[in-house]
């Protein structure tokens, strides 16, 4: 078991399906291949695929697939997944343009494929599944801006560069920096820290000593980012509320900034993104008298089923506030 255990780790996968099932060779399998797995937003999307009842209740079993952070090995994973005649892909891309490979490799595999979380620069994917990201960057700067009156000096903590979620939420953030006076917001700061908060960190406290008492809002294209730039200011012996932050997705220790008052979140559904995407891609294999086994298209109406085979799904943003950050920490005990 050790052995068998570490060859799959060794090939940056993990298999999951309920016990008992080995022997249902009608069960649909699912490879989903994350960009990565260390960030709480990740481990979510993970989360929920295992609970999608779909594979609790032994319809499908899902393969994940860890990215690493790097598009060439997300191409090699499609690969494999062509190689192992997987049922369906559905795929959080890495990066915008270098994983078009992985579109490209499911279609002459002939397998479904479903891209959740991000986009890719191609239409030939079976559908998309995602949160307008121009609107959740537009979401964070508006409250970082409000906050300032707008008016003042921001710094803009940008996720991988290349990647369609820093691409458009850099563009939401211009729309909110746009919508003030000429002039008023001046951008002092911008680069990536790859969607990691230790990055961010040291990014801000850099950034806190060479523009040391101007900086008074802090846009982070993710949470994971707000949170790590938190960490620099109160380290710098600073007062974090009198600073504007923001950050985009939901994790647990932004809730509880949240609370604390110490910064805005946008949630975007890690459970509605994956699950969504589980039954779309569900739909691809089995036919027209597959239908939605998850909540999730009960709880956002204004997400169409469609039968399953819209080619965009737009999962709505949540902004969290003290009242709501309770009941979505909840959520996930």
């Amino acid at each position: 078991m050790k052995k068998i255990l570490l060859a799959c780790c060794a090939l940056g996968f993990l298999a999951f399906s309920t016990a008992g099932m080995a022997a249902d060779a009608k069960k649909v399998r699912i490879a989903m291949l994350m960009y990565g797995m260390k960030a709480e937003f990740s481990q979510l999307m993970q989360h929920y695929a295992m609970l999608h009842p779909a594979v609790t209740g032994g319809v499908a079993e899902i393969t994940l697939y860890d990215g690493r952070y790097d598009a060439a090995v997300q191409n090699d994973q499609a690969r494999m997944a062509a190689i192992s005649k997987f049922d369906a892909v559905i795929v959080v891309p890495f990066d915008f343009e270098a994983n078009v490979d992985v579109v490209k490799i499911a279609k002459d595999a002939k397998m479904p494929v479903v891209v959740f979380n991000a986009m890719l620069d191609t239409k030939d994917m079976d559908a998309n599944v995602q949160s307008n990201d121009v609107v959740g960057g537009y979401l964070e700067g508006k409250a970082v801006l409000a906050k300032l009156g707008c008016k003042g000096n921001v710094v803009i903590i940008e996720g991988p560069k290349g990647g369609s979620g820093e691409i458009q939420r850099g563009r939401g953030n211009e729309q909110a920096i746009a919508e003030c006076p000429a002039g008023a917001v001046t951008v002092l700061e911008r680069k990536t820290a790859n969607w990691s908060r230790a990055e961010a960190l040291d990014l801000m406290q850099n950034w806190l000593s060479k523009d040391k008492g101007k900086i008074q809002g802090i846009i982070g294209q993710n949470d994971e980012m707000a949170l790590g730039a938190i960490e620099a200011v109160k380290a710098a012996g600073l007062n974090v509320k009198d600073f504007s932050i923001a950050g985009i997705d939901g994790v647990s220790d932004a809730l509880n900034a949240v609370k604390a008052g110490e910064m805005t979140s946008i949630l975007q559904d890690a459970k509605a993104l994956t699950q969504a995407s589980i039954d779309i891609a569900l739909r691809r294999v089995k036919g027209p008298d597959y239908k939605p086994m998850s909540t999730v298209w009960a709880q956002y109406p204004a997400m169409k089923w469609d039968d399953g085979m819209a080619a965009f799904y737009d999962v709505p943003w949540t902004v969290v506030t003290p009242e709501n950050a309770d009941a979505l920490l909840k959520d996930r005990q």
